[in-house]
Parts: structure tokens; sequence; C-alpha cells
């Protein structure tokens, strides 16, 4: 893509007090551990043709026992993010963290960032500490999301349980995660209830595509409720192709979604840049049917989402 246009909104950032944390994480689970900075962050976007990079915290805030400790954690995130947009607004956007599964300090924190750091959006887990995201409990937090329109980025995480040995937890275990949560939320009634949030699922939804008409079934098995129904709400969520724009995958996301609901996602710094040219490529060279669905993947529908960078 010659344009610089495109808009990423699956891009990381790791604050300064947090490399050592998010190093020995990523290699406890298998996987290259990631080095970031804002002049390396704009030198890889350039390089790529992104223009805005959509930040993210993609990590637990804190242990499961101290909602104090995550509280000022997200906080302090929030608060460094937001510092990078005002500098940069251009190039950067923020998608805020919260402090699940305190319902009550994710609902204050989305608050405060959205009304205060302008938060473009915010960014949750798959899962909370073991907690999918159609928990009854959190409801508050859905209800209120909806009420603001929000647009909600919710990025994979480990799964309970043991990962398989030889096999890193976010190559293998993140998508299954991702499908996991989604849903989930659709079984328990989050996505047919709250229509003007908008969701995005990194790296194609995992298998939501693929396995759609399966996961359907769930339709039959609760009352009042339709394989057709379910499939409505699967398709009511954004997907991102951080990851995944192969030659089969690609197809059959935009087969399923349609090329409306795609979004570029470069998952840098935690997928390394090398790693990711070739799925830039895969998306640069796709069949599209149309100029104007390529254009869609790459910014317009993330201008719909981010109306502050949409082009004149």
């Amino acid at each position: 893509m010659t344009d610089p246009a495109r808009i990423d909104v699956h891009q990381h950032l790791i604050p300064p007090d947090r490399r050592g944390a998010i190093a020995g994480r990523a290699t406890a689970q298998g996987w290259p551990a990631p080095a970031w900075d804002e002049r390396s962050a704009i030198a890889m976007m350039d390089r790529r043709s992104i223009a805005t990079g959509m930040l993210s915290y993609a990590a637990p805030v804190a242990g499961p026992d101290d909602p104090g400790a995550a509280r000022a954690a997200a906080r302090g995130i929030n608060e460094y993010t937001a510092e990078l947009v005002k500098d940069r607004p251009d190039r950067f956007g923020h998608f805020a963290a919260l402090p699940l599964p305190d319902v009550d300090g994710a609902l204050a924190e989305a608050a405060y960032a959205l009304d205060e750091l302008r938060a473009d959006g915010l960014v949750l887990l798959s899962n909370a500490h073991g907690r999918y995201l159609g928990d009854r409990e959190f409801e508050p937090l859905w209800a209120e999301l909806d009420a603001r329109a929000a647009v909600v980025l919710v990025h994979p995480t480990a799964p309970p349980g043991a990962p398989l040995p030889d096999l890193p937890v976010p190559l293998v275990d993140f998508p299954y995660d991702t499908t996991r949560t989604a849903l989930h939320m659709i079984v328990n009634g989050v996505r047919s209830r709250y229509r003007r949030m908008k969701v995005i699922l990194p790296h194609a939804g995992g298998f939501l595509p693929y396995a759609a008409h399966r996961f359907a079934a769930a339709g039959r098995l609760r009352p009042g409720v339709t394989p057709e129904d379910v499939l409505a709400d699967l398709r009511s969520f954004h997907f991102d192709t951080a990851f995944v724009a192969g030659p089969t995958t690609l197809p059959t996301l935009l087969a399923f979604a349609g090329a409306g609901r795609v979004l570029y996602g470069s998952d840098f710094p935690m997928l390394p840049e090398e790693w990711g040219t070739g799925f830039d490529t895969a998306l640069d060279e796709h069949p599209y049917p149309g100029p104007e669905d390529r254009y869609a993947v790459n910014r317009g529908n993330a201008e719909l989402l981010f109306p502050r960078l949409a082009r004149g």
C-alpha cells in the first residue's frame, strides 16, 4: 500500500515501568519478548503505510487478588497513553485499560478515560482472571459502555488451565479464548441487548468465521433463540486482520463478515514486524471485489468507528 493511509486498530504500547513484566510474561508463554518505544513505533508505521495506530495495553494490569493495585495500574497506563496521544493525535489513538473483574473500578476508570483523557475506546481482556465477558456481574459495565456507544477491543489472553507443552500460548490459545468469550457474550445476550457499542475481535475473531454455522447451533439449545439469531449476533462484531491475513483466512472472514466489518491490525510489537509484513502483503494482494473494499479494510471502516480520524 503506497498511500500511508492505514488505521491500525490493533497496536500495543509498553510503558517504561512495565517493560520487565511484559518481557517476563512473553518469555513464560513461549513468545519473543517485545520491545517498544514511541520512536520505533512511528518508524514501523512509516514503513508499513500506517497513518495512525490505536494503542492498547495487552496484559492483565495486576494480579487477581489486589483490586487496589489493578485500579492504580490501569490509571497509570491510561494517563501515560493519553500523553502520547496528546502529543501526536495524528499518529496515535487510545484504547484505555480497565481493572476487571472489579466492576466498580472498571466503571470509574471508563468514565475517567473517556471523559477526562478523551480515550478513543476501551480494551478488555478475553477473560478477567478466569471470568469471561458474558458474566452476569459485568452487566453494569456493558450497560454503561452501550449508553456511550463506546468502541471496545476484546484482546485475547491465556485461558484458565495449563498450556500445552511446546506450544506458545499466544499462538494456539489466544484464538481459542477470543472465540470462547465472544460466544459467551452471545449466549448470555450481551450482543443482542447492547447494540450501540462496537466490539472488535482481534485475529479475525479466532475461530468464529470458520465455525460460525456450527456455533449457531447454540440457538437450538436456548428457548426463544434461533440459529439465525446467533449468526446475526456473530456478525455484529467487527474483526481485525492482525496475524491472520492469509490466502484461506481472508476469504473466509470476508465471506462471513463482509468487507464493512473488517479492520486492519498489525499487533506490533507483540507480533514482530518481520513476521507481520507478509500479512500486509497478503492484504494488499487480495482480490477484493472493488477498490472501495480494500480502502474500507485499511482505513474506511476505522474512520466510521473513530470519526476524529476521518479525512475530509
